[in-house]
């Protein structure tokens, strides 16, 4: 998922695995004894300030508009801005997915996007960071502080793009929406697909994200333009049978990465998703 926001960006030699009282409100990281990600199988621990805790109550918010009805429990405390944690953020993002097909996922996420954004900001996005070499490795550098709170810790890595070897590659160790949702289709339809999408086609600035489904890690090459949906490897991806509530055991590939029809693009699709509502079965819209 894309995040735009506002964070101290803290030099390299500042350690940002643990919190301090006096930078609690800007930002805290990894709880974990090692300041590593936690083990395959096991969830890291973070320690999360009022920052980060701003962010996932506005992006859960935003997204609250077109999730379904929350549990009773949930539904009986009305949530404050400051009342979100990590957890209850990926709630409301489960909530989106279900009754959705994977371009209607696809479609909420970029209008909750669009909606975070001051008016023209693409356009202005556009003008300061033209697809070059140079706003390829400038928004790498950028990912690192400013998506920390949503994936976790990452770095700048060298990548090769066009046959030029540039440091625009981010790799995310592991995961923090992956890893807290166990979702293989809320990986690729909430977070993957709409933010290629968002910065290749909103913002002009190519960008390709590869998840690696066996340690939850991920890269991000910025330059590079993202494949085609059925070509992607992403597309055939099983569930996460034993850690994801909602997965199909008996389907070789995850259910939500199910297309509609081949020959309807994702352009195509997108003045007729408005038409049917939000629990629409996908049937319904491959006959049209």
């Amino acid at each position: 998922m894309v995040v735009l926001s506002y964070q101290v960006v803290q030099f390299p030699n500042t350690n940002l695995n643990r919190c301090s009282p006096r930078r609690n409100f800007i930002r805290c990281g990894i709880a974990e004894p090692s300041g590593q990600p936690a083990p395959m199988g096991q969830k890291t621990k973070y320690n999360d300030g009022v920052f980060e805790k701003v962010f996932m109550s506005l992006f859960a918010q935003k997204m609250g508009k077109y999730s379904g009805k929350p549990d009773k429990e949930t539904e009986s405390k009305k949530k404050g801005l400051f009342d979100y944690d990590y957890d209850s953020f990926v709630d409301v993002s489960r909530r989106v997915m279900q009754g959705r097909n994977r371009i209607q996922q696809q479609e909420v996420v970029r209008e909750v996007l669009l909606s975070m954004l001051p008016p023209g900001a693409p356009e202005q996005f556009r003008k300061l960071f033209p697809p070059t070499k140079w706003a390829a490795e400038f928004n790498a550098a950028l990912t690192v502080p400013f998506f920390h709170w949503l994936v976790g810790p990452s770095e700048v890595i060298e990548v090769e793009v066009n046959g030029v070897k540039q440091r625009s590659g981010v790799h995310i160790k592991k995961c923090r929406y992956l890893e807290n949702s166990g979702c293989v289709g809320m990986c690729v339809n909430m977070c993957k697909i709409p933010t290629q999408d968002f910065f290749t086609n909103e913002f002009g600035l190519p960008l390709t994200m590869i998840p690696n489904f066996e340690d939850m890690s991920c890269d991000m090459v910025y330059g590079q333009p993202p494949p085609p949906f059925e070509e992607d490897p992403v597309a055939k991806q099983p569930c996460f049978a034993d850690v994801c509530s909602v997965a199909n055991p008996n389907s070789s590939i995850c259910p939500k990465l199910q297309f509609l029809k081949p020959s309807l693009s994702h352009f195509q699709l997108q003045p007729l998703i408005h038409f049917f509502p939000s629990n629409a079965p996908e049937a319904q819209l491959s006959q049209i």
